[in-house]
């Protein structure tokens, strides 16, 4: 998988970067996937050092599927 690196700086937050680099504030999971070190928390310190992945141009949720369709990717 291919990443993009962001330092953040004071008043990042996980929902604003997946919004700044996908346009979309919910598609903060993988972020966080790439950063297990990273404490979760409502705002990341300034001076840290994140991977961004690097998403397909099509990504599903399960938020976006029907029930019964959850946890597969079609």
């Amino acid at each position: 998988m291919k990443y993009v690196e962001h330092i953040t700086s004071e008043g990042d937050r996980w929902d604003l970067l997946a919004w700044r680099y996908y346009g979309d504030p919910h598609l903060y999971e993988p972020i966080i996937a790439a950063n297990v070190a990273v404490p979760i928390r409502p705002a990341i310190a300034s001076g840290i050092r994140l991977r961004i992945p690097v998403l397909p141009d099509e990504v599903v949720l399960d938020r976006d599927l029907p029930p019964w369709k959850r946890g597969r990717q079609s």
